[in-house]
Parts: C-alpha cells; structure tokens; sequence
C-alpha cells in the first residue's frame, strides 16, 4: 500500500500551473465545494483561523475526494504544529515569516524524514493509511509526495534568498505581498516598486536554483505571474466569495425592497 501522491507536485514537476484558493471557513463542505470546483490546492489556515486539527483533517478528507489536494499553513511554533497537517495526510505545509536560512534549515530537519531531517515517525495516521504503509516506504513516499514551502512575506530574509532557495527539502518560496508591504512601511499600497522587485526577484533565484515560485494573485494578473515564473497562484477565499454574492443579492434587492415598502405604507 502507498500514500496518496500530490497532485501539485505532479503538475509543478510537469512544469504545468498550479490553481489555489484560501479556505477560512471550517465547515468541511465549503471545502468540498471548493474542491467540485476544479482547483487544484486548498489552502487551509492555521495561523490566523481558529480551526483545530480534527476538522482540518475532515476538510483534507473531503478535498481528497476529488484528488484536491489541501496545504495547511501551519502557526509559528513547536515542531508538532508542523507535522500535524502531514500526518492529517495535508499534500504540504507552508511556514510563515520565514526570516532566515538557519530557520529554513530547522523547519527542514523537523518536517523531513531521513536522509533529509529528523521528522518524528509515527505512520498510524492517514497520510501512513493507518500503519498499513510500510515503514521505510512510508518515510521515503513522505519525502518525494509531501512539499514544504516557506513564505518570504518580510525584507529581512531578502538579504538571504539566495542561500534560502539552495536548503534542500525546501520545495517553495510563496512571495507574501501583504505583510511585506507592512515590513517596508506603506501598508496596503500594492504600487510601490519594491513589492514588484521582491516578487520578480523571488520567481528569478526560484528559477535558478530549482525551487518552485508561489504567490497570491487575482484573474487580472494571473497570466503576468505565469510569465513572470509562478507555478503555485492562489487566487480568492472563500469568505470573499460569500461577501461578494451576498452584496450582488443586496444590491439588486435593494430598490425592490425600498419599493415594496413605500407601497405597502402608501396603501395604508
């Protein structure tokens, strides 16, 4: 018996683009829906969502019956916050605020198996298929089938990328424009230069040392970070989408209701 392979390393290896959306909401069935959809990944959030493990891994369940595969963006902590999302059998992980080569080199030692880190081993769980996963092919598939990505979200590891791009068991650099436009002072202003140099810059020592180039992205620039060397583009959220159709609904009902009201006092 083996572990279920990525669906997203199969296409970024097969130099294909690969489609994500943000899930916030816990419910297992906005991930389902999401998966019916046609996107490749999910991506579920650790750091600043407040779902707890089980239900990640019913959203991972439910997002693997339609061969999606789900990245967990894990909380900043202990090495068991880490691993957890793969022993859920998540496809990967992603780290946020990475800050230097020594940490990428820490988050490889405890999220890789032997000869690359020292990842605890246990198997019992579903990525292992419940211990039915030979031990020694279990650690070699979770090495090969499982990615691990760090985000460049902070100028400070950019003095670093070089260095950071060359850690083997790194799969990934996810360029985070939001935070980053916080690290160089002009919260939320998407025109300065400098979060357009960091992105190019990020896909460029990607493409030179055999990473993957990941980021967020919207239907208007899609194409342009397809050019630019992004495989991985994350593109919405499921509470953006709620918001969005919801307004729409508000905004057409809105005169009718206006209307029925003033009719209804006029025929008072």
């Amino acid at each position: 018996m083996q572990m279920r392979p990525s669906k997203v390393l199969r296409k970024l290896r097969n130099n294909e683009t690969v489609t994500c959306t943000k899930i916030n909401l816990s419910d297992p069935r906005v991930a389902e829906v999401a998966a019916m959809c046609g996107f490749d990944c999910l991506w579920l959030d650790m750091e600043h969502v407040p779902t707890d493990w089980q239900t990640v891994e019913n959203q991972i369940r439910a997002a693997k019956n339609y061969d999606v595969d789900v990245m967990v963006r894990v909380a900043k902590g202990p090495y068991s916050d880490y691993t957890q999302p793969l022993e859920a059998d998540a496809a990967g992980i992603m780290i946020p605020h990475l800050m230097s080569t020594k940490e990428a080199k820490e988050i490889v030692h405890w999220t890789r198996f032997h000869p690359l880190g020292r990842r605890p081993v246990d198997g019992g769980n579903a990525d292992g298929k419940y211990c039915m996963v030979d031990f020694n092919e279990y650690i070699k598939e979770a090495n090969a089938e499982r990615f691990v990505i760090v985000q460049i979200e902070d100028p400070e590891p950019l003095d670093e990328l070089q260095e950071i791009a060359q850690v083997e068991g790194i799969d990934m650099l996810f360029f985070g424009p939001g935070d980053f436009s916080q690290g160089i002072g002009t919260p939320g202003q998407w025109d300065n230069p400098k979060i357009a140099e960091a992105r190019k810059r990020i896909a460029d020592v990607c493409r030179k040392n055999n990473k993957f180039a990941g980021t967020v992205g919207g239907a208007g620039n899609f194409q342009e970070l397809v050019d630019m060397g992004y495989q991985f583009i994350s593109v919405g959220a499921d509470v953006i989408a709620l918001s969005i159709y919801y307004k729409d609904i508000i905004s057409k009902i809105g005169n009718c209701t206006s209307m029925t009201s003033k009719t209804v006092y006029q025929g008072k």
